[in-house]
């Protein structure tokens, strides 16, 4: 295995990560922008009030975007076995 494949083995698996992190993250800071802009107009400051909307949000985009990690993580499971078989 060459330093060229590992490196694009390495830089491949960190965008698969990406890919696959970024409904969530996203989902999770738009909620938390919007709950913050909530909490600065009625003054209301509790901590555990961003809880609820984030588990919730986070889980419906989870049941919704399933399919897309699934076919990501499939797809790079194909291209890292086939190096494996392809590797001298």
């Amino acid at each position: 295995m060459t330093p060229e494949l590992v490196h694009d083995l390495m830089l491949h698996t960190m965008m698969v990560t990406v890919k696959i992190c970024l409904p969530l993250l996203l989902t999770s800071l738009i909620i938390g922008i919007l709950v913050s802009i909530f909490q600065a107009l009625t003054q209301i400051q509790e901590n555990t009030l961003t809880f609820v909307p984030k588990l919730l949000g986070m889980f419906a985009v989870l049941t919704l975007s399933i399919g897309y990690i699934g076919s990501n993580l499939g797809t790079f499971t194909e291209e890292l076995y086939s190096h494996i078989i392809h590797a001298d």
